[in-house]
């Protein structure tokens, strides 16, 4: 299926035409119908004589209408550009056209209307009229991407014309790409509304990929940042009125959605759906408030816009109509026909992605001025630095470091982690990283550098260096890898300073805070079984095998046990010491405890003399 959205002034036929082309009345609300012209949104749809399918959102002609107009016209394939031959081109054809010119909408046909009509003309009168609003027709949309489109008269009430109509529809989407599957699908809500027994249903176009009976969704914008937690579900999908399980990209669907909330917070409620939003899959889009795009001033704007966009401008993107903020980027001043960049500041997160095309007008003055490109989603550089495009490359320069999950939300592109299992990283910021990291491990010595002074985009940084033989591990610290070949770091460990205080007082051994012992090389010697730790207090090796064989001596003695004071006496030591000494020795299965006594354990060495 191919979506086409009609175009053109008011009151030039286009609700009558998709009648008579579909069948069906585009024109839903009484007041439409009794008014005789379309306010809002209609929709309708039928079969092409190829079989094709094609769906119609005919828009309001009217300037008063123009915001239902712009929702109706993002996310389209191409346009019916309706022209009456009796009035001609008026202000409203003209502003339609510019507003799909700037939403880069290339494909399209043109339908002549009344070319036939009662009132209108007749016979050669009618063929020269025809004529020269075919000519006038050629030369306004000369230079846009409309240009060259084919032009069919059409008189809709007495049936003229409007088999060669269908055939150049179906001639002209026979050469419209069909819609992309990215895999990343998005549903812009044009409608909403409640049916009984159904409950909640959107309307809108889908493009980016499926939507499949079942799937968990969310709003954006919505009552937070995400709606993980209770996520909106498909319950239903409609197309062309069939209901089906599965709907691709490209297609006018109905949704019925369920986990619509009355009043909890951070639920969905109906006040969230509404024209504007998007249902998008959880945790695949960034939803940003800031976003830098292309700007093309369009040669009718009233005036020029300055660095700081001083004005009311509504931006029209998607199917929601939203007030910004503007300034300009790399310039003083854009004047009416010219190109360039800005920075927009929504009210509302909103799910963009570069590539995204918007409509500017001027709030106060009610003109569209221009339009552009979505290039970067939630930019990190000040305005006067940005230099924004679509370069996935650029965004990740402008990070260093980016997640690879968040760079496919921030880009729509995906891209293998080239650090760790999960960074994206710029090659300057790798080597700024790799070179803190070298620099550490100089400054710890031979020691070599604790892993736990790294946070984790040090740890991937040092990762590096062990991949090029930079620096090596060595008992779990990190080395220069001269001193690791060296063996260095072991032979410094051995003649580390606690050391020597601990052979000095082996059973009434300092406090390593007290003595000044880094912890990080506390904990190393610990690894390394130099030291042993039992409650906070520390030991050398040499002090546990000496004690062992004291309390053997004694036990050879007293076999019915010893008790912490004997201990105690026989080491020359504090109950402060000899209590974790003693749980020490019954971890090893040196000793046992039985009440107050310890006993021998399956481990107790051979007796020794003295300590």
């Amino acid at each position: 299926m191919h979506v086409v959205a009609t175009a053109g002034h008011v009151d030039h036929g286009k609700s009558t035409l998709v009648r008579a082309l579909t069948g069906t009345d585009p024109d839903r609300l009484a007041e439409e119908k009794a008014r005789g012209l379309t306010i809002d949104l209609g929709f309708a749809w039928t079969a092409l004589p190829s079989g094709r399918e094609l769906a119609f959102v005919d828009v309001p002609g009217h300037v008063r209408f123009l915001k239902n107009m712009l929702a109706g016209v993002g996310g389209v394939d191409a346009c019916l550009f309706v022209v009456d031959a009796t009035e001609g081109w008026k202000p409203q054809s003209e502003e339609h056209l510019r507003i799909l010119d700037l939403l880069g909408v290339a494909h399209g046909v043109v339908a002549l209307t009344r070319a036939g009509a009662p009132g209108g003309v007749d016979g050669d009168d009618r063929a020269e009229l025809v004529e020269l609003a075919r000519l006038e027709v050629e030369e306004r949309m000369a230079g846009t991407a409309l240009a060259g489109a084919p032009i069919v008269a059409v008189d809709a009430p007495a049936g003229r014309g409007l088999a060669e109509l269908a055939g150049a529809l179906d001639q002209m989407l026979a050469a419209t790409p069909e819609a992309a599957d990215r895999d990343r699908p998005r549903l812009w809500i044009d409608r909403s509304f409640v049916l009984r027994g159904t409950g909640t249903v959107v309307t809108g176009t889908l493009t980016g990929g499926r939507l499949t009976v079942g799937d968990r969704r969310e709003v954006v914008p919505g009552p937070g940042p995400s709606l993980e937690a209770r996520p909106l579900r498909v319950r239903g999908l409609q197309s062309m009125e069939q209901s089906v399980e599965v709907v691709g990209p490209g297609r006018r669907v109905a949704v019925n959605v369920t986990g619509v909330a009355q009043g909890d917070r951070g639920t969905v409620h109906r006040g969230d759906l509404v024209r504007g939003a998007a249902l998008v899959r959880p945790l695949q889009w960034e939803a940003a408030l800031v976003f830098d795009a292309t700007l093309t001033l369009l040669p009718s704007a009233p005036s020029p816009i300055g660095r700081n966009g001083r004005g009311a401008f509504h931006a029209y993107v998607g199917s929601g109509e939203h007030p910004v903020r503007l300034r300009l980027l790399g310039s003083e001043a854009l004047e009416p026909g010219q190109h360039g960049c800005v920075r927009l500041r929504f009210p509302v997160p909103l799910a963009l992605m570069p590539g995204d095309r918007y409509i500017l007008r001027d709030a106060g003055r009610a003109a569209t001025i221009g339009g552009g490109t979505v290039l970067d989603v939630a930019p990190v550089l000040r305005p006067s630095r940005a230099r924004p495009d679509r370069s996935v490359d650029r965004v990740v320069a402008e990070r260093g470091w980016v997640d690879a999950a968040l760079l496919e939300r921030l880009t729509g592109e995906r891209r293998a982690p080239t650090a760790g299992d999960r960074w994206v990283v710029d090659p300057a910021a790798m080597a700024a990283a790799t070179g803190s990291v070298r620099a550490k491990v100089r400054d710890a010595g031979p020691l070599g550098l604790d892993l736990g002074e790294l946070d984790e985009r040090g740890r991937v940084a040092l990762g590096e260096l062990v991949r090029t033989g930079d620096v090596a591990m060595d008992r779990g610290r990190a080395v220069a890898a001269t001193d690791a070949a060296a063996g260095t770091a072991g032979a410094t460990l051995a003649r580390h300073p606690f050391l020597r205080l601990l052979d000095e007082s082996p059973f009434a051994p300092p406090d390593p805070a007290a003595a000044g012992v880094d912890r990080s090389e506390l904990g190393h010697l610990v690894r390394s079984g130099l030291v042993v730790e039992r409650d906070g207090h520390y030991f050398s090796q040499q002090a546990v095998d000496r004690a062992a064989g004291v309390v053997a001596a004694l036990l050879a003695d007293h076999p019915q046990g010893v008790t912490v004071s004997v201990v105690r006496t026989a080491l020359g030591s504090t109950r402060k010491h000899v209590v974790p000494l003693l749980a020490l020795l019954d971890a090893l299965g040196v000793t046992r405890r039985r009440g107050d006594l310890r006993i021998g354990g399956p481990r107790l060495p051979a007796p020794v003399g003295g300590p």
